[in-house]
């Protein structure tokens, strides 16, 4: 558990709104909603669980949702508990700072991007590593998520000081350099929990590229900066044609006309 830290003591909550609150709110209602049929109906929930956890066999063979539904599901209270109080805090502060719509495109870019490399070394390595089998390879929860968000909140506030388990200080580059070796060690020495770990550091990847290679204002803006480039460029070589065949049919009219190159800009006569 881990929250910025103003003072010696002192717990800020940052504010519960947006996108942040949102995908609290379905894990929390999900966590709910399978803690009270795991007392009518305990066969449901393992059932259910089974069809929205990640399993990267499942994955390959059509249970494409499931890409969606990992972060949102757990069976741990304390787990749940920390990993959304992570996600509120950081999540938060990144949505403030970046807006919802650059959150929304990061959340779902790590979690889909995440699960599929993790599928895809699964099925690269799994025959050769215990806890990578494809088959029996299953993992769920926000961690994966909070560890990516942790990530870019350190991206952006390196020098931030956080407070972990309302004991130690340190910056935020440190805390996240921590949690990532954390699930290096995991993937190393815990085959139980082998398939997970590598699901969060997939995730942590995803959103180290993204945060690289993605502009400020997200995937939407960037995509529609490539679009409208690319439809600029077409009406720019289409009037470039165009002013060819104007030069050389003035040219047959006996006068010289010639269009300048710097986008077209003038008419020279």
């Amino acid at each position: 558990m881990a929250f910025q830290s103003n003072g010696p003591v002192m717990l800020a909550l940052p504010p519960f709104r947006g996108f942040t609150r949102r995908i609290i709110l379905i894990a929390a209602c999900w966590f709910l909603a399978m803690w009270v049929l795991g007392w009518v109906w305990p066969a449901g929930v393992m059932y259910a669980m089974a069809h929205v956890m990640l399993n990267p066999w499942s994955l390959a063979h059509g249970m494409v949702w499931e890409l969606v539904t990992y972060p949102f599901v757990d069976v741990g209270l304390l787990s749940v508990l920390f990993a959304l109080l992570t996600i509120w805090f950081f999540g938060s502060q990144m949505e403030d700072e970046l807006g919802s719509r650059w959150l929304t495109e990061y959340f779902f870019t790590i979690t889909l991007g995440g699960g599929l490399l993790a599928m895809l070394l699964s099925f690269a390595v799994g025959h050769r590593v215990t806890g990578l089998e494809t088959d029996i390879a299953y993992t769920a929860g926000m961690w994966p998520a909070s560890l990516a968000i942790l990530v870019a909140f350190a991206y952006f506030n390196g020098d931030a000081p956080i407070r972990l388990y309302f004991v130690l200080q340190l910056k935020a580059r440190h805390l996240a350099m921590l949690y990532v070796g954390g699930y290096v060690v995991v993937l190393v020495l815990w085959p139980g929990y082998r398939f997970g770990a590598l699901v969060a550091l997939m995730n942590a990847l995803c959103g180290w590229i993204f945060l690289k290679w993605v502009p400020r204002r997200g995937l939407r803006y960037a995509a529609s900066e490539k679009w409208f480039g690319m439809r600029n460029e077409f009406y720019r070589n289409k009037r470039r044609r165009a002013a060819k065949e104007f030069e050389v049919y003035m040219r047959k009219q006996g006068k010289d006309v010639r269009v300048d190159d710097d986008d077209d800009k003038k008419w020279m006569n």
